[in-house]
């Protein structure tokens, strides 16, 4: 698979057409949920607002709140949103390692058990599922729409399991 790199004229297009500026979107991200960072709260709160608007307009939810939100190895991380922020919902508990890819509609969601642990070199597939207390591996691929609720080891493929027979209608 070959990366695709945008032009700053096609950044700036897909930053004013779809309301997301990855570099200040992520940038404003780490400030926010950084409770350790010195910026006056006025402008946390402005930051807050952005990035809240950009959530709403893509139908996504990346869990930002004042002093906490998703963790990151480090505050220049941040996974590569290859369709942006489309309909993509991660837990603010989550912890996702470095150079992971997420595809659009997916779901990173915590239960009362815990929530995931993204590894590093992590694909996750357009509508993968991944909830609970579960913890994936590094270099792991997860197929589309594949539902994960088990611990994924590292180097690993996981895609959908077969449909499941609960009960018969009749």
């Amino acid at each position: 698979m070959s990366e695709i790199i945008l032009t700053g004229a096609e950044k700036k297009i897909r930053a004013l057409i779809q309301h997301y500026d990855e570099k200040k979107y992520w940038k404003r991200y780490h400030t926010v949920t950084n409770p350790n960072n010195k910026t006056p709260r006025f402008l946390k709160y402005y930051y807050l607002f952005y990035i809240k608007r950009c959530d709403a307009f893509n139908n996504a939810s990346l869990g930002a709140h004042l002093g906490c939100g998703i963790t990151f190895p480090n505050e220049h991380s941040y996974p590569i949103l290859v369709h942006g922020l489309y309909g993509v919902v991660i837990s603010h508990n989550a912890f996702i390692g470095e150079n992971c890819t997420i595809f659009h509609q997916v779901t990173i969601g915590d239960t009362k058990s815990g929530s995931p642990r993204i590894g590093n070199n992590v694909y996750i597939g357009a509508g993968a599922k991944i909830i609970g207390n579960v913890r994936i591996g590094d270099n792991v691929k997860i197929g589309a729409n594949a539902v994960v609720v088990h611990d994924v080891p590292n180097d690993s493929i996981v895609v959908a399991p077969e449909a499941i027979y609960l009960e018969n209608n009749k």
